[in-house]
């Protein structure tokens, strides 16, 4: 009677068989292999890489720009004439491709830690591409819709370096074991040395990134500047309908200490609030006049505006977000706001002991009031009750009407030199957070000029423009901003530089333990014989090679049609004899 070698019984390997089966779809142990993966494969593990840089990059540059998306939403309707939000089409592809390219990238490191074959399911490289060249078209529409908005990628790394780096620095310090692992190997090629000097190189300059830090946030609390004061821009917009009364009143219930609001003259002299060129967007002016709803808004005149209805597509659009926030009460007033005249802005903010800041648009040259919109503008002012000396206007006052306002404050809305400004009479500066360099910033403070910076919006951009001293930010939403007791961040010089220092050392401490780890335990291999491995597997268990051997012995069998049970396990018996003869 043949005596049969009983089959070989696998110690399951459960997480092995998830990596390789989500990645490669190779569920079966005998699908796996630890070959050298082919250059193709290579390739696409690089097209991985790099898109999970490139959606690194596209969702920090979105998180960094909620700021503006308002502002985006806006350059969008004047391209195209429709209000749509696009950004919640953007975040939703950037959080699902972000966490899918980011799912490949951890399990491709999972098959190069474990040394296992790398080989990405179709399905993965279809999905790879599409999002590689999905994220590629959206980064060169966005630098043609919205080019500008780069500039705050370098203005958020003044607040958010720091962080990064520590990041940084731990994930390169954790790349030194799949970099060991494949330095340290028996064979050497230049190829090797190649990536060794690359990881190094990088490393280097991780550590010495700080050096090239400058974030205003660092420094000594005694020297921090007065909270910066915060300006209603367009009223309270997330809360209410922007220009409107109630938004004017909501951004007062937030404690503003100065309201602003965009001005423009009626064909009939009077000054209104109202942002567009058009009436479109924030009024029902084409169910009004269905006819004139293209022209310019200030070809209307008072008692066409009165007529029309400025609080209603707040609550059908809603811009920010935050109509449903609202309650009955709240939406009731909002749906029913008018065209606001410029004198009513004026006097609510003279009963509530408060300043103005007004934008005012200049009427086009065939305009009736194209000469006189400045008087216009003056003659409100004066008749609102409100102190000159509380108004400042951001325009360019004509040399005519010069000794007219030396009650009224100017304020210019780009970067002047201080002998312009004296020239110009102008007393302040409104710029963009973009234009607000901190070196510039500190020139202007230091001569007296009163800054204020717009738009501000996220508690960040408020803490760091409170570090370099701004004395006051114009905001959309000072119900956010007034939630912001102290920078969200501060910190010592000295404090910085030992958390840099001591973090740069425990990495490199990290490295060389890993390095040294990866050795020994090469070289530990190495020093095993080779016949006394063998006879080993024989008496305790089968290698890897001879359960793989076993397997395929079985697969093979089976699809040729073997169905006797006792010949099979003769054939097994004579694989694994003869493969154990061979090792010998």
């Amino acid at each position: 009677m043949v005596k049969h070698q009983p089959l070989q019984v696998y110690e399951k390997q459960v997480f092995v068989s998830f990596v390789t089966g989500i990645y490669g779809c190779r569920w079966k142990r005998y699908q796996r292999s630890h070959d050298d993966s082919s250059k193709w494969e290579c390739t696409w593990t690089a097209m991985l890489f790099s898109s999970f840089l490139l959606l690194l990059f596209w969702a920090y540059f979105w998180l960094v720009a909620h700021n503006d998306y308002n502002q985006f939403n806006w350059l969008l309707y004047n391209r195209s004439g429709e209000w749509r939000d696009d950004t919640f089409l953007i975040l939703a592809y950037s959080v699902v491709g972000f966490s899918y390219v980011s799912i490949l990238t951890i399990l491709a490191c999972f098959h190069i830690s474990l040394g296992q074959q790398l080989n990405l399911y179709w399905v993965h490289k279809v999905g790879v591409l599409v999002t590689l060249l999905t994220t590629i078209s959206g980064v060169v529409t966005v630098n043609d819709v919205w080019g500008e908005e780069w500039a705050i990628l370098l203005i958020s790394l003044q607040s958010t370096a720091p962080f990064l780096h520590l990041g940084a620095l731990a994930v390169f310090t954790a790349l030194g074991w799949l970099v060991a692992g494949y330095v340290v190997r028996r064979e050497r090629s230049n190829f090797q040395v190649m990536v060794l000097l690359i990881y190094v190189v990088l490393l280097l300059l991780i550590y010495l990134a700080p050096l090239t830090f400058r974030c205003p946030c660092v420094m000594n609390s005694h020297s921090l500047a007065p909270r910066p004061e915060i300006i209603g821009r367009r009223g309270a917009p997330m809360l209410a309908p922007e220009n409107t009364m109630v938004s004017f009143n909501r951004a007062l219930q937030q404690g503003v200490s100065s309201l602003q609001a965009d001005v423009t003259i009626s064909e009939d002299g009077v000054p209104f609030l109202m942002r567009d060129d058009t009436l479109r967007r924030t009024t029902d002016v084409g169910k009004v006049f269905p006819s004139r709803q293209h022209d310019d808004a200030s070809s209307f005149n008072w008692t066409d505006l009165r007529a029309l209805n400025a609080g209603q597509w707040f609550l059908e659009r809603d811009p920010y977000w935050t109509a449903d926030s609202l309650s009955a009460k709240e939406r009731g007033r909002a749906g029913n706001q008018t065209v606001c005249p410029l004198v009513e802005m004026l006097r609510l903010a003279a009963r509530a002991n408060r300043s103005a800041l007004l934008n005012v648009r200049r009427p086009p040259p065939q305009h009736p009031r194209h000469r006189s919109w400045f008087m216009d503008t003056l003659w409100v002012i004066q008749r609102s009750g409100i102190p000159q000396k509380r108004v400042r206007i951001v325009t360019w006052t004509p040399d005519t009407d010069r000794g007219r306002v030396r009650g009224l404050q100017q304020a210019a809305d780009e970067m002047l030199s201080l002998e312009e400004m004296r020239q110009r009479g102008v007393s302040s500066l409104t710029l963009h957070y973009s234009k607000a360099s901190h070196r510039e910033l500190r020139e202007y403070l230091a001569n007296n000029v009163s800054v204020t910076v717009y738009p501000v919006n996220e508690a960040w951009l408020y803490s760091l423009l409170w570090c370099s001293g701004v004395p006051s930010v114009s905001s959309d939403a000072p119900q956010d901003l007034r939630k912001v007791p102290y920078p969200i961040w501060l910190m010592s010089q000295s404090a910085y530089c030992f958390i840099w220092i001591t973090s740069d050392l425990v990495s490199i401490a990290v490295v060389l333990v890993i390095f040294s780890f990866q050795k020994w335990k090469m070289s530990g291999m190495q020093n095993y014989n080779p016949e006394h491995i063998m006879l080993s597997a024989v008496t305790r268990r089968a290698s890897r090679d001879v359960n793989v051997m076993k397997e395929k012995l079985i697969f093979s069998e089976l699809n040729n049609g073997l169905n006797s049970t006792e010949d099979l396990s003769l054939n097994l018996e004579n694989g694994y004899a003869s493969y154990s003869c061979g090792g010998h």
